[in-house]
């Protein structure tokens, strides 16, 4: 990997150790995230829990990302990484204990649904490693930060049942859960007192309005506008799903007031946006202060394929080789569907790593195809193929997946430095809608046709990615004094 390699074992270098403290505190807020997902068997025997209220506590889990990406992108822009991403954890830590001691349908839903939040985690890291990285290493570094952290969700399925097995008892389930709050706890006081949001003697660019996200054209504050549409079209589905006709989890009532909610908030994101933009309106942004939005509505896209396609696929997946291949135990199949979500560990990296290497528009095209192709294969999968063959094929598509996640965020704190957390924090949410969409897909279609809307999906985004413009040169930043910084991007 050249001079660009990272010396992850000296921990002396600021930048590794800070890369350590955000992927470990990722980690961290992705066990939490899934905690509960391994051992759903034992909340289901011992409170009575419905096949219908699984569902829902499934996705309940999801619900709230999609906003609390935007949300927090904000915070972090503000207040920095340090101070956003120690409150995530000690909060997302009392919910979490609080879930564990939960004892009805009623309270794991209503705590399932705030543990939505924890899954903005992500984002925050994003920014912090963007500031402590260059740009010929911020593509690897964000790869480790986000394939290491994101291992968080099969970390906690590998360990969190023996867990409950070992403290024993009926309750084993509720120990095991509240055990990774009090680790988030510990952690997120620790990260408060050894994280820092700049190198020393850097200076943290921050928005110069708050409330939402800042463009710098006309065309470009409609393109925003229309870019929100999705994140609130994910959230509609989500009530739709569990109302009346469907899962049937929600009345007639229930559901007219969530959408009426839904609609407030939308309203209340547009109003602070407008407010933040109006400006635009009065006078032109200087050429040499701009940035193209099209760039954060290409990565949506990228990631919407990429991350959202892995959400979908590593909840069916276990499934699918269950009964694509008779006669395969229960055990085989989720060891077979776990190598997809594995290769995080080394895929994610490797994409950044590429990114940085070859060059951001084309390393996001050939992964953004990879992963249509390899999405069209698996839709191809029949019961008559080798079984290491299908599993081949899927570790394969797996890679482009992770990677292409790895070159989407690799690119994203070269957009705009002082919006990173907000850009980021669009990006991640269009992850999660991409989950919505293609899991609602698949309650529709059988598994050929769920694989084949992803890679047609897929194929969109490639074309997309090619209009991506490749940073190189410098980014204006204002200073508090007014005057204007150069940082160096490419």
């Amino acid at each position: 990997m050249s001079n660009d390699a990272l010396n992850l074992l000296n921990l002396k270098d600021g930048k590794i150790k800070t890369l350590h403290l955000a992927w470990i505190a990722f980690f961290i807020t992705f066990v939490i995230w899934f905690n509960h997902a391994p051992l759903v068997a034992y909340m289901k025997s011992q409170l009575g829990l419905t096949d219908p209220q699984i569902k829902i506590l499934l996705i309940l889990n999801v619900a709230l990302t999609i906003p609390a990406r935007i949300v927090i992108g904000m915070l972090v822009d503000r207040l920095g990484p340090r101070k956003v991403y120690s409150g995530v954890l000690i909060s997302s830590a009392l919910v979490c204990i609080a879930f564990a001691a939960a004892q009805s349908f009623e309270q794991l839903a209503l705590l399932r649904l705030l543990l939505g939040f924890v899954g903005c985690g992500f984002v925050i890291g994003i920014r912090l490693v963007g500031e402590w990285f260059p740009s010929k290493q911020v593509g690897l570094a964000e790869g480790i930060y986000g394939g290491w952290g994101n291992f968080g969700a099969s970390g906690a399925a590998m360990v969190l049942p023996t867990l409950a097995v070992l403290f024993g008892g009926p309750n084993g389930w509720r120990y095991a859960i509240a055990a990774t709050g009090v680790i988030a706890l510990v952690y997120g006081f620790y990260f408060y007192a050894a994280a820092r949001d700049t190198p020393k003697g850097s200076t943290y660019f921050k928005p110069k309005r708050s409330g939402g996200l800042e463009v710098t054209t006309k065309s470009d504050f409609a393109f925003l506008l229309a870019m929100n549409i999705p994140m609130y079209g994910a959230l509609a589905l989500i009530i739709w799903r569990l109302g009346p006709g469907n899962l049937g989890l929600l009345g007639a009532g229930s559901s007219a007031a969530l959408y009426a909610l839904l609609l407030a908030l939308a309203v209340a994101q547009i109003v602070p946006l407008v407010r933040v933009n109006r400006p635009l309106f009065e006078r032109d942004v200087p050429p040499e202060r701009r940035y193209k939005f099209k760039q954060v509505a290409i990565l949506d896209a990228a990631y919407l394929v990429s991350f959202g396609s892995e959400l979908a696929v590593v909840s069916m997946l276990p499934m699918f080789f269950l009964d694509t291949f008779k006669g395969l135990s229960p055990v085989r199949a989720a060891m077979f569907a776990s190598s997809f979500a594995l290769m995080n560990l080394i895929a994610r990296p490797m994409g950044g790593w590429m990114s940085d290497r070859f060059g951001r528009r084309k390393t996001l095209s050939l992964l953004v195809a990879g992963l249509a192709l390899g999405y069209f294969a698996l839709g191809q999968i029949t019961s008559s193929w080798p079984l290491t063959l299908a599993v081949l094929v899927s570790m394969a598509c797996s890679f482009c997946v992770q990677a292409g996640c790895g070159a989407v965020f690799a690119m994203v704190p070269l957009v705009q430095r002082r919006m990173t957390g907000q850009i980021a924090g669009m990006v991640g949410a269009y992850g999660n809608v991409g989950g919505v969409l293609f899991l609602t897909a698949l309650s529709f279609v059988d598994y050929s046709t769920f694989f084949k809307i992803i890679g047609t999906s897929s194929a969109l985004a490639f074309v997309a990615a090619q209009f991506l413009d490749e940073p190189k040169g410098h980014m204006a930043e204002v200073l508090d004094d007014g005057t204007v910084q150069l940082l160096e991007i490419g």
